[in-house]
């Protein structure tokens, strides 16, 4: 049951994501290029889905089980750090150079798009994030240890 609700969920975050032309990298950088003629379409897209959001958090801040059955526990950090700044950064300029963040490119290759630098540059941060992650926290284990 699980897979077969993740494959939905994931089919209707597709769709929506090729309905509002977040699959399209000239419309997204329309979007983002405040300066040039700017492409205001994406900002009903994104309050749409702050909207959303908006009401599933407030809605999931009460339950103690995920409709499935399994625990469910909300996120627990509260603060902005510099981890956190750095990431938002890094994400803004990878978004704002390629046109593409990570869902909308996986929707693209799998309409025959070309986004395979994005991926291999995504992959790569993702990957150096863990490295990166696993230093930190060995670190950490062997000052308190």
């Amino acid at each position: 049951m699980h897979i077969l609700m993740s494959f939905a969920a994931g089919l209707v975050f597709g769709l929506g994501l090729i309905l509002s032309g977040m699959t399209d990298p000239a419309k997204v950088i329309g979007f983002l290029d405040l300066a040039g003629e700017w492409d205001p379409s994406l900002a009903f897209v994104m309050g749409g889905a702050v909207l959303v959001g908006a009401f599933a958090f407030h809605r999931a801040g009460r339950l103690t089980r995920a409709w499935l059955g399994d625990a469910f526990r909300m996120p627990g950090a509260t603060r902005i750090d510099r981890r956190l700044v750095l990431g938002s950064l890094t994400f803004g300029v990878g978004w704002g150079l390629a046109g593409y963040c990570p869902g909308p490119a996986l929707v693209s290759v799998s309409l025959g798009g070309k986004p395979l630098i994005f991926l291999a540059a995504m992959l790569a941060g993702m990957l150096i994030h863990d490295i990166q992650d696993r230093l930190v926290s060995a670190r950490s284990r062997s000052i308190s240890g």
